[in-house]
């Protein structure tokens, strides 16, 4: 079977790729691995990741996107390719057209460094799509219908808030504060409250397994193994998810203060809608626990989690992908 279209979930912490007919093919960390020494490519992927904060000098682990767009040209592309030769084969005999999920609030040379690295890659052609809409078809919202939807998708990198009615965007706004600034503040306590250094996986690691957005009457405990600041050996102390939720809560404040901006800018019509309905979250970000709850209450709107939040931007391009057509002249640039 020729691979004539992909879907591509490009985010700043997961890429997710999707293939029409077969769903979400291929979910890996946005990591990529260079051997400097002789400037190849070791590692892309999951592979990658395992290598963070544990190379010498000769290798370096690159995040090749930051706040959601292309950091590193040359890494994000030799990670596309990656994508395209693991999904269509090294020896294809067509080359695909691709779709590419951006952030709502790129900027024309953004979105032209994704078009071109996906060119450079071995696509045909790529299509750019803005996340918001993607994660909104993906977590089956109809956006072609008359009323006011509401979708606030959380990534690694960027938090983008919307209202959309009529198959577009009435109003929006991105804030690059999301997964990994979250990851940040947890580091950041830890090193403030207990004089301990951690590596950023296992703030991640922290922020998945008792990471809370409000306090919890049964705090949740975890044992932690870092360096210590003042000794400088190695040290194990142990935090509740409580603590978690204070290192975050300023954080999660700047994502809902954006939420709160998009409210106010919606027409009275949409509000009325999105008060019935409830706003809907995605993206990975979205599974902090009781971040919906959060939401909730300092909006007085009520908050949806979508089903599979962390696939919704990957299933929204397959959507798209089925009916190519459909949607070419609304939503997507082509270069």
């Amino acid at each position: 079977m020729f691979i004539t279209k992909i879907g591509i979930d490009l985010g700043t912490c997961n890429s997710l790729v999707f293939l029409p007919g077969k769903g979400v093919v291929l979910k890996e960390p946005s990591v990529v691995a260079v051997d400097l020494q002789d400037n190849k490519i070791l590692a892309v992927g999951q592979g990658a990741k395992d290598m963070l904060g544990r190379t010498p000098d000769t290798i370096r682990v690159y995040r090749p996107l930051k706040d959601g767009v292309i950091a590193d040209y040359r890494v994000t592309q030799a990670m596309l390719r990656y994508f395209i030769d693991k999904v269509s084969g090294v020896f294809r005999i067509i080359r695909p057209e691709l779709l590419i999920g951006v952030p709502a609030c790129s900027t024309s040379t953004e979105k032209r460094a994704v078009v071109e690295a996906g060119i450079a890659a071995g696509a045909k052609a790529v299509y750019l799509a803005k996340e918001p809409i993607l994660a909104a078809i993906g977590a089956d919202v109809p956006i072609n219908s008359c009323s006011g939807n509401m979708v606030v998708d959380i990534g690694g990198g960027t938090a983008e808030v919307a209202v959309i009615s009529l198959g577009g965007i009435v109003a929006c706004r991105s804030v690059r504060v999301a997964g990994d600034r979250i990851d940040m503040a947890i580091s950041d306590y830890i090193k403030r409250k207990h004089n301990l250094a951690i590596g950023e996986r296992t703030a991640e690691i922290i922020k998945i397994e008792i990471g809370s957005a409000i306090p919890e009457k049964e705090a949740r405990q975890m044992e932690i193994k870092g360096r210590d600041l003042i000794l400088g050996l190695p040290r194990t102390v142990r935090i509740s998810s409580n603590e978690i939720c204070e290192a975050i809560s300023d954080t999660l404040e700047e994502i809902i203060q954006v939420i709160k901006s998009v409210l106010r800018e919606t027409p009275p019509e949409l509000s009325a809608d999105i008060m019935d309905k409830g706003m809907v979250l995605t993206g990975g970000g979205s599974l902090l626990r009781n971040l919906p709850e959060l939401i909730a209450q300092s909006t007085g709107v009520p908050c949806i989690l979508a089903e599979e939040a962390l696939s919704c931007v990957a299933k929204g391009t397959g959507v798209i992908l089925e009916n190519l057509d459909l949607y070419k002249k609304s939503i997507m640039s082509k270069k």
